[in-house]
Protein backbone atom coordinates (compact mmCIF):
# COMPACT_ATOMS: atom_id res chain seq x y z
CA UNK A 1 0.00 0.00 0.00
CA UNK A 2 1.23 3.73 -0.84
CA UNK A 3 2.53 5.64 2.11
CA UNK A 4 1.08 8.60 0.22
CA UNK A 5 -2.49 7.58 0.22
CA UNK A 6 -4.55 10.45 0.98
CA UNK A 7 -1.85 13.05 1.38
CA UNK A 8 -3.42 15.02 -1.78
CA UNK A 9 -3.72 19.02 -2.64
CA UNK A 10 -7.52 18.66 -1.95
CA UNK A 11 -7.05 17.34 1.25
CA UNK A 12 -4.87 19.80 2.82
CA UNK A 13 -6.53 22.71 1.38
CA UNK A 14 -7.78 25.37 4.20
CA UNK A 15 -11.67 25.42 4.83
CA UNK A 16 -13.05 28.61 6.49
CA UNK A 17 -15.62 27.80 9.46
CA UNK A 18 -17.93 30.09 11.13
CA UNK A 19 -18.88 29.52 14.59
CA UNK A 20 -21.65 32.11 16.66
CA UNK A 21 -20.16 32.70 20.00
CA UNK A 22 -24.17 33.95 21.39
CA UNK A 23 -26.41 31.04 19.72
CA UNK A 24 -26.57 27.87 21.35
CA UNK A 25 -24.73 24.53 19.44
CA UNK A 26 -26.55 21.11 19.51
CA UNK A 27 -22.86 19.59 20.21
CA UNK A 28 -21.09 22.44 22.46
CA UNK A 29 -24.20 23.72 24.76
CA UNK A 30 -24.99 21.98 27.97
CA UNK A 31 -28.34 22.71 28.25
CA UNK A 32 -29.79 22.74 24.35
CA UNK A 33 -31.34 26.38 23.04
CA UNK A 34 -30.80 28.01 26.22
CA UNK A 35 -27.78 28.84 26.61
CA UNK A 36 -24.79 29.63 24.11
CA UNK A 37 -21.79 27.52 24.64
CA UNK A 38 -19.45 28.19 27.44
CA UNK A 39 -15.54 29.81 26.69
CA UNK A 40 -13.62 26.56 27.36
CA UNK A 41 -16.16 24.15 25.29
CA UNK A 42 -16.09 27.39 22.17
CA UNK A 43 -12.07 27.28 22.66
CA UNK A 44 -11.61 23.90 22.68
CA UNK A 45 -13.95 23.05 19.38
CA UNK A 46 -11.91 25.79 17.46
CA UNK A 47 -8.44 24.14 18.95
CA UNK A 48 -9.73 21.43 17.00
CA UNK A 49 -10.49 23.21 13.71
CA UNK A 50 -7.21 24.81 13.86
CA UNK A 51 -5.26 22.16 14.21
CA UNK A 52 -6.80 20.20 11.30
CA UNK A 53 -7.76 17.39 14.15
CA UNK A 54 -11.04 16.89 12.57
CA UNK A 55 -9.39 16.26 9.56
CA UNK A 56 -8.63 12.17 8.63
CA UNK A 57 -4.76 13.36 7.15
CA UNK A 58 -3.72 15.03 10.63
CA UNK A 59 -0.50 14.93 11.68
CA UNK A 60 1.19 16.48 14.64
CA UNK A 61 4.39 17.89 13.01
CA UNK A 62 2.07 19.01 9.56
CA UNK A 63 0.12 22.35 9.75
CA UNK A 64 -3.08 21.34 7.76
CA UNK A 65 -5.77 23.40 9.93
CA UNK A 66 -8.69 25.01 8.98
CA UNK A 67 -9.75 29.05 9.11
CA UNK A 68 -12.22 30.16 11.86
CA UNK A 69 -14.12 32.81 12.04
CA UNK A 70 -16.23 33.94 15.43
CA UNK A 71 -18.56 36.21 15.09
CA UNK A 72 -20.39 37.66 18.34
CA UNK A 73 -17.27 37.57 20.24
CA UNK A 74 -19.36 40.38 22.65
CA UNK A 75 -21.73 38.12 24.40
CA UNK A 76 -19.18 34.99 25.53
CA UNK A 77 -20.55 33.12 28.21
CA UNK A 78 -19.03 32.01 31.22
CA UNK A 79 -20.15 29.98 33.85
CA UNK A 80 -20.02 30.77 37.73
CA UNK A 81 -17.98 33.86 38.95
CA UNK A 82 -15.59 33.53 36.37
CA UNK A 83 -16.14 37.39 34.40
CA UNK A 84 -15.55 38.87 37.88
CA UNK A 85 -12.88 36.40 39.27
CA UNK A 86 -10.70 35.24 36.83
CA UNK A 87 -7.21 37.15 37.02
CA UNK A 88 -5.08 37.66 33.38
CA UNK A 89 -1.49 38.05 34.40
CA UNK A 90 1.28 39.62 32.64
CA UNK A 91 4.65 40.52 33.45
CA UNK A 92 8.26 42.16 31.50
CA UNK A 93 10.45 40.46 33.47
CA UNK A 94 11.53 43.64 35.61
CA UNK A 95 10.90 43.57 39.33
CA UNK A 96 7.69 44.78 40.65
CA UNK A 97 6.25 44.95 37.55
CA UNK A 98 3.55 42.45 37.25
CA UNK A 99 0.08 43.53 36.34
CA UNK A 100 -3.26 41.64 37.21
CA UNK A 101 -6.38 41.99 34.55
CA UNK A 102 -9.62 40.47 35.82
CA UNK A 103 -11.81 39.06 32.55
CA UNK A 104 -14.22 42.19 33.03
CA UNK A 105 -11.67 44.37 32.47
CA UNK A 106 -10.38 43.02 29.62
CA UNK A 107 -13.49 42.66 28.27
CA UNK A 108 -14.15 46.54 28.39
CA UNK A 109 -10.75 47.30 27.23
CA UNK A 110 -10.15 44.93 24.76
CA UNK A 111 -13.57 43.07 23.84
CA UNK A 112 -14.40 39.10 24.04
CA UNK A 113 -12.32 38.77 20.73
CA UNK A 114 -8.81 39.03 23.31
CA UNK A 115 -10.72 36.92 26.05
CA UNK A 116 -11.79 33.92 23.16
CA UNK A 117 -8.18 34.37 21.65
CA UNK A 118 -6.15 34.16 24.91
CA UNK A 119 -8.59 30.68 25.68
CA UNK A 120 -7.49 29.22 22.48
CA UNK A 121 -4.21 30.32 22.87
CA UNK A 122 -3.79 28.61 25.92
CA UNK A 123 -5.32 25.51 24.81
CA UNK A 124 -2.93 25.40 21.60
CA UNK A 125 0.33 23.31 21.59
CA UNK A 126 3.16 25.50 23.04
CA UNK A 127 5.38 24.78 19.70
CA UNK A 128 6.61 26.42 16.55
CA UNK A 129 3.44 26.31 14.89
CA UNK A 130 1.33 27.86 17.46
CA UNK A 131 1.87 31.27 16.14
CA UNK A 132 0.63 30.34 12.48
CA UNK A 133 -2.59 28.12 13.83
CA UNK A 134 -3.29 31.28 16.35
CA UNK A 135 -3.31 33.90 12.76
CA UNK A 136 -6.24 31.44 11.27
CA UNK A 137 -8.45 32.49 14.29
CA UNK A 138 -10.19 35.46 12.94
CA UNK A 139 -12.30 36.94 15.82
CA UNK A 140 -14.97 39.85 15.86
CA UNK A 141 -17.61 41.33 18.03
CA UNK A 142 -20.73 41.47 15.66
CA UNK A 143 -21.92 39.34 12.81
CA UNK A 144 -20.43 42.10 10.79
CA UNK A 145 -17.27 40.27 9.00
CA UNK A 146 -15.22 40.85 5.41
CA UNK A 147 -15.04 36.72 5.22
CA UNK A 148 -18.19 36.35 4.01
CA UNK A 149 -17.60 34.89 0.67
CA UNK A 150 -15.37 32.48 1.92
CA UNK A 151 -17.19 30.42 4.37
CA UNK A 152 -18.26 26.93 3.75
CA UNK A 153 -21.67 26.50 1.73
CA UNK A 154 -23.63 23.57 0.88
CA UNK A 155 -26.19 24.61 -1.98
CA UNK A 156 -25.61 28.28 -1.90
CA UNK A 157 -26.54 28.48 1.60
CA UNK A 158 -24.09 28.87 4.45
CA UNK A 159 -22.71 25.53 7.06
CA UNK A 160 -24.22 26.25 10.29
CA UNK A 161 -26.86 28.93 9.19
CA UNK A 162 -30.59 28.74 9.90
CA UNK A 163 -31.98 25.77 7.39
CA UNK A 164 -28.71 24.76 5.82
CA UNK A 165 -29.83 20.95 6.99
CA UNK A 166 -33.14 21.66 3.94
CA UNK A 167 -30.53 22.49 1.45
CA UNK A 168 -28.45 19.46 2.14
CA UNK A 169 -31.59 17.11 1.78
CA UNK A 170 -32.84 19.23 -1.66
CA UNK A 171 -28.83 18.09 -3.01
CA UNK A 172 -29.80 14.29 -1.76
CA UNK A 173 -32.60 13.87 -3.28
CA UNK A 174 -32.07 15.78 -6.90
CA UNK A 175 -28.59 13.08 -6.88
CA UNK A 176 -30.79 10.03 -5.89
CA UNK A 177 -33.23 11.25 -8.88
CA UNK A 178 -30.32 11.81 -11.35
CA UNK A 179 -28.83 8.27 -9.84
Amino acid sequence: MSQTLGLTRLAYSRVWHQISASTPHQTLTTQLNITPPSLGRLASRIVVLLMGKHKPIWDPSSDCGDYVVVTNCAALHTTGKKMWRKTYYRHTTRPGSLKALTMDALMEKHGGSEILRKAVSGMLPKNRLRDKRLARLKAFEGDAHPYKENLMRFGGVVVGSDGWEKAVEQIRETDKKRL
